[in-house]
């Protein structure tokens, strides 16, 4: 786990699931990039997702795993966390960045995402918010012991109504939730990089 010292500023990664360029959960991850700044997080905001390929365990080596996924993993690896906004995509999460997940994940006691502590957000034009999609995330960051923020939750349904045509969160109560979980993702990080120095996790 990265080693944050006692004051400095939190550098965590937005992973948007959405590839699409008007993505309301890529305007999401915009809004918490921009409130996370006055808690002490820097979100850097990955831009390759759509460069990773299909799961290959053949692949999956030293030797011959793709550039981009080691891009990737580097990425996770220099972060003291993750930021996730996924989209919902038929009841589930959106296989481009489940498929950058199970990447990701290998080998599970020693890869990035290893007790790496992680916040899940998530806007749908529907009535569920991506309920469905967050429910199926927390179930498989399980696999990599993975520490997950549980509250409180960003589940933002109808979101057309949410943001301007440019895709950026004008909602006043949504900006005042995501900036809530923030405030909480800062601190849930900061609980788990202490433990993490005395053992206890």
């Amino acid at each position: 786990m990265t080693t944050i010292a006692t004051g400095e500023r939190i550098h965590v990664l937005g992973i948007c699931g959405s590839l699409r360029a008007g993505s309301y959960n890529r305007g999401l991850l915009r809004a918490a990039q921009e409130m996370a700044r006055e808690h002490g997080i820097d979100v850097e905001i990955y831009e390759r997702l759509r460069d990773i390929p299909p799961y290959d365990q053949d692949q999956d080596t030293d030797e011959t795993r793709p550039e981009p996924v080691r891009h990737l993993k580097d990425a996770i690896s220099g972060a003291a966390g993750l930021v996730i906004a996924t989209p919902e995509y038929n009841y589930g999460v959106p296989g481009v960045l489940k498929n950058a997940f199970d990447w990701a994940s290998r080998p599970a006691h020693t890869s990035p995402i290893y007790r790496k502590p992680v916040v899940v957000m998530g806007a749908s034009t529907g009535m569920s918010g991506t309920i469905r999609a967050q429910l199926a995330w927390r179930q498989s960051f399980l696999f990599n012991d993975m520490l997950t923020l549980q509250q409180p939750e960003v589940l933002i349904p109808r979101c057309a109504d949410r943001f301007d045509a440019n895709g950026n969160l004008v909602d006043q109560s949504t900006r005042d939730l995501v900036g809530k979980q923030m405030a909480a993702f800062a601190a849930w990080v900061r609980r788990a990089n202490a433990a993490s120095e005395i053992g206890a996790i």
